[in-house]
């Protein structure tokens, strides 16, 4: 079963993206199993943010506790945005990231892609490009590689793409 993100999470995502143009936005991605229920933004507590992101230690840590909580989301990932560029993990992500098997979805303005780290993944040796599926109202696009804007606002499309086994 592929990870299930919502186009309302999407779209608020990339319009947040779009609306900071010189600094990464970042957030928490809650769920359970690879279902994001909740994109929690979080200040962004890097050095130099127009270059990368840190996930604020606090929010990381109240994320946690909550999840233990009965019925609590669990941190299944994480996301930022790439202002400058594409949504790729670059090699300053694949030094961050813990091949733990963590959803890492990266937006810009006009584009959405997830990745997962691993061990020995494809990009950087740190991340592999995860399909995914989006609910929109009634209706569910499966197997997604990603989210595209075009041109407007209201104006959207998905890129289908094949993954190996």
């Amino acid at each position: 079963m592929n990870p299930r993100i919502s186009r309302a999470t999407l779209t608020r995502l990339m319009v947040l993206a779009g609306q900071s143009p010189d600094a990464e936005i970042c957030g928490i991605l809650r769920g359970h199993g690879d279902a994001v229920r909740a994109a929690l933004a979080t200040a962004n507590a890097a050095a130099d943010p127009a270059r990368r992101f840190e996930i604020d230690p606090a929010m990381l840590l109240r994320c946690h506790r909550l999840a233990r909580r009965p019925g609590g989301f669990e941190i299944i990932g994480y996301y930022h945005s790439h202002p400058g560029g594409r949504p790729f993990p670059s090699a300053t992500d694949a030094a961050m990231a813990q091949p733990d098997g963590k959803l890492w979805l990266i937006v810009t303005r006009d584009e959405a892609r997830l990745w997962r780290a691993v061990a020995q993944g494809d990009m950087h040796g740190r991340f592999d490009a995860v399909a995914f599926d989006m609910p929109t109202g009634n209706r569910i696009d499966t197997s997604l590689a990603a989210v595209l804007r075009s041109g407007r606002e209201d104006s959207w499309s998905v890129e289908l793409e094949y993954f190996r086994d």
